[in-house]
């Protein structure tokens, strides 16, 4: 098992941030795993139909299949390692393993275009 299906596993049981389950995440992804934490504290990573954006602090990302549009994703991550992931990608998957993304009946596509 990979630390971040760790993590995930330990957010599912418990169904909410623990500081276990904190201290885990700050302790594999470091300062994008605090960054992941303040953005589902603070509502930041919305599903949409069609994507699950999250919010940051110049731009929205978007999260699909693992992935992020994010320069840090496409520039410094090793693709190939399950645990290095963006602040973006770990914050989709703390919100959902414990059922806080801000859900949107509508087409981010649509929404984006307002944007």
């Amino acid at each position: 098992m990979s630390a971040v299906e760790e993590w995930v596993s330990m957010l599912e049981a418990a169904g909410a941030l623990t500081p276990d389950a904190v201290d885990r995440i700050v302790s594999v992804h470091g300062d994008r795993g605090q960054q992941a934490i303040e953005a589902v504290g603070e509502q930041r990573v919305k599903e949409y139909r069609d994507f699950t954006v999250v919010v940051g602090h110049d731009d929205e990302y978007v999260v699909e299949d693992g992935g992020c549009t994010c320069a840090d994703s496409e520039y410094n991550l090793d693709a190939t390692d399950p645990d290095e992931l963006c602040w973006h990608a770990i914050a989709v998957r703390i919100a959902r393993a414990i059922d806080a993304t801000d859900e949107h009946d509508m087409w981010y596509s649509d929404v984006r275009d307002f944007l």
